[in-house]
């Protein structure tokens, strides 16, 4: 990465920046002296203190439930933390997605920006991704140098995002200036190399700043893949006063990597017999590497009205500029194996073939912008007191696309470790155009009623106006969609002791239709909104100073938008027709179990199913990409007789995935193990970290992710055996 001599000296000023001393010390508290000697004594009854455990420290920055911290949040929160990022040696999002058992990836491949799922509901990536709690475009590789933490707000929060899937959100939190200085050096058992470094520090009591830069070589487990990637962040604080604060991040990353298509179903049927993990699909020589561009920005101002009132601004901009190229296995309709027509042609063929498709969409630009201004207050009537959160905001997202190529070159099989070379088409894409521009305008307002010690009632909506308008390859006006919507929020909280919250919750969100394959009657048409239901039960336990519990029953109802079957031409219309319903129960546990053992641990079971669909053989069993059970656990613990040395490990587990609507494949179970080192020393009166991490140490083969993209299914494999070194070194 070329760095500027504008940044080579803020560098250089940070490294010399010391920590604070008596100016950055919170100021003590003292009872005044007498001035007539000294009172008698009195005895006072016994204070009892307690903490909270470390991890929930902080307010989530969550507006759904008025910024509460996460003991005080009706909501299934994870926490993924930077301690948990930098030993597990976390830098992609499906890597991200293992830490807990109720995440899963949905249409991730190697090379691409990525998807997920949160309790079986893909994410949309206009609304359910949030940079410092602002949304930011999900079709990027978020970097994670810079974060400080990772929020996953599991399930509806229609108060939080508006239009968006159930499933939940991911808040990328950054990190804040601090008296720090870290390089990082790294590489993997496919010889990649890794380099980051961390510096910040206070240039004045008020003014701070913090840099993270990273450049990384990758050599992928995936024969042609190798690719390269290179972020810069900034992150500023500012105490203009004692009652005003402004915060402000903006990061960069750029990135280059050949995308790794997916299996499908052979026929429609029967899963791939001999598959692998290394090997690219449909590679060509020619095929380019998908290059993303993307930033993130946002400014956040706080201003202390009076003891009780607070105003809260925020402004974000999220850019991601994807240059799409790759040499795309799909289907078979090319294929002498498939001309009888009793293969579905968006399938592999029964005898492995595929077709290959030169694909290229160069310039995909995806933006969002974000405002948003909170007023919080606190307020007392009689014997109840009120925490106020009253606000709104204003999104816009647009795409501005070219009409791509995707034009047929070929024919290959899976069993060939490189598909025969073929021409690329001589077709060139189109001019760029705007194809979307949605705006979201919304007013939400939230009242937290604490009703003694032990209950508090939460009661929020927010009223959301929708406009959204798509063009064709033309520039020509497709769709234009307006809708308001009111959206409730409500929990019941109870705290009968300091370590424990009992909630329930019911909560409404709006998400919007799909869009209808091409292979359907109805191709390309888009479906209407969706509104979606849930009502979720929870407690949060802190069992101990350092050690949390948790467990949350929930239930979520949305309307099933599929390809129906039917007697049409093309075999199958897109509707939308009956409820998805998903309930679920999932379990926790994170923080210390001893002085030198810490897990963090997590169980979702899920039974997903389609109900009153009006096709009977696509009800009464788990849909797509949802498995029934899942569960993560990560231990870390440090040898008492060498504190020095930590022994980390890991375990996944998910079982039988289903691969079509029909429910009759289904790709097998698998368990998954991880193992590690980290060891800390001094080294010139600094600390020195190594850290050495096996993912998947037996090398099993799995089917990590039987997801969809644009209607059509794939099967992608899940990572084999890769050793990752580093060290850090804190100077």
């Amino acid at each position: 990465m070329t760095r500027s001599p504008l940044v080579l000296a803020l560098l250089a000023t940070l490294g010399a920046a010391q920590p604070l001393h008596a100016t950055d010390a919170k100021p003590s508290i003292h009872p005044p002296a007498s001035k007539a000697g000294t009172p008698p004594a009195t005895n006072l009854s016994t204070v009892h203190v307690q903490a909270r455990a470390p991890g929930d420290r902080h307010n989530t920055g969550i507006d759904s439930y008025g910024n509460a911290s996460l003991h005080d949040t009706p909501a299934a929160v994870t926490v993924v933390t930077r301690q948990q990022l930098d030993d597990r040696q976390i830098r992609t999002l499906s890597e991200l997605a293992r830490e807990d058992a109720a995440l899963g990836d949905n249409y991730a491949p190697v090379g691409y920006y990525q998807d997920i799922t949160i309790r079986g509901y893909a994410l949309d990536p206009a609304t359910g991704f949030r940079g410092n709690n602002l949304a930011i475009t999900g079709e990027q590789k978020v970097p994670l140098e810079d974060r400080q933490r990772v929020e996953i707000l599991k399930g509806l929060a229609g108060i939080e995002a508006g239009v968006m899937e159930p499933g939940g959100v991911v808040n990328y939190v950054s990190k804040r200036p601090a008296p720090v200085r870290n390089v990082t050096l790294g590489t993997d058992s496919h010889g990649s190399r890794y380099a980051a470094v961390d510096i910040g520090g206070w240039l004045t009591p008020t003014f701070g700043l913090r840099i993270n830069a990273a450049h990384e070589a990758i050599h992928s487990y995936v024969r042609h893949a190798n690719g390269r990637r290179s972020m810069l962040a900034l992150a500023a604080d500012w105490k203009i006063s004692t009652r005003a604060t402004l915060e402000l991040d903006s990061d960069y990353q750029t990135s280059g990597q050949r995308s790794v298509s997916g299996y499908q179903l052979l026929g429609g049927t029967a899963i791939p017999k001999h598959p692998s993990s290394s090997r690219m699909l449909g590679f060509e020589p020619w095929q380019q590497p998908v290059g993303i561009d993307s930033s993130n920005s946002s400014v956040r101002f706080d201003y202390t009205l009076s003891d009780h009132w607070r105003l809260r601004l925020a402004g974000g901009h999220s850019r991601s500029a994807i240059d799409d190229n790759v040499a795309f296995a799909y289907g078979c309709f090319y294929s002498p194996a498939c001309a009888s027509g009793a293969t579905p042609g968006w399938f592999f063929a029964p005898n492995g073939d595929y077709d290959v498709y030169d694909f290229r969409s160069p310039n995909d630009t995806r933006v969002s912008d974000e405002a948003r201004a909170v007023l919080e207050g606190h307020l007392d009537t009689g014997a109840l007191s009120h925490d106020f959160s009253l606000g709104s905001s204003t999104f816009r997202r647009t795409i501005d696309r070219r009409a791509y190529v995707y034009d047929y070159v070929g024919t290959a099989n899976i069993d060939q470790v490189d598909p025969p070379y073929f021409p690329p088409s001589p077709n060139q894409p189109g001019p760029l155009l705007r194809r979307l521009t949605s705006w979201q305008h919304a007013l939400f307002a939230l009242d937290r009623i604490h009703l003694g010690q032990h209950w508090q009632v939460i009661a929020g909506e927010r009223f959301v106006r929708l406009h959204e308008r798509s063009y064709d390859d033309t520039g020509a006006l497709e769709r234009d969609t307006r809708l308001s919507k009111a959206l409730p929020q409500a929990a019941v909280l109870w705290q009968p002791n300091l370590p424990t919250t009992v909630y329930l919750t019911y909560s409404e969100g709006l998400s919007l239709g799909i869009e209808a394959p091409y292979w359907v009657s109805n191709g390309s048409t888009v479906l209407g909104p969706r509104l979606s239901r849930q009502v979720e039960a929870g407690i949060k336990v802190q069992a101990s100073a350092a050690l949390n519990l948790t467990g949350a029953l929930y239930r979520i109802h949305q309307p099933y938008q599929f390809a129906q079957p039917d007697g049409t031409a093309q075999g199958f219309t897109f509707v939308q027709h009956g409820e998805e319903v998903h309930t679920g129960l999932e379990l926790g546990a994170h923080g210390k179990l001893g002085d030198n053992l810490s897990v963090v641990a997590s169980a979702s079971f899920i039974q997903a199913r389609a109900d009153n669909t009006g096709t009977p053989s696509y009800e009464g069993h788990q849909v797509v990409n949802v498995p029934r059970f899942r569960s993560a656990l990560y231990v870390d613990y440090r040898l008492p007789f060498a504190p020095q040395l930590s022994l980390l490990g890991g375990w996944r587990y998910a079982s039988s995935n289903v691969a079509r609507p029909d429910g009759t494949v289904r790709v097998p179970a698998y368990h998954v193990f991880d193992a590690g080192l980290r060891y800390t020393t001094p080294w010139n009166g600094h600390a020195l970290t190594w850290r050495l991490s096996v993912d998947n140490v037996f090398n099993h083969f799995y089917w990590r992710d039987t997801g969809t993209s644009g209607g059509d299914s794939y099967l992608f494999p899940g990572a084999p055996r890769l050793a990752r070194l580093s060290v850090n070194y804190a100077f």
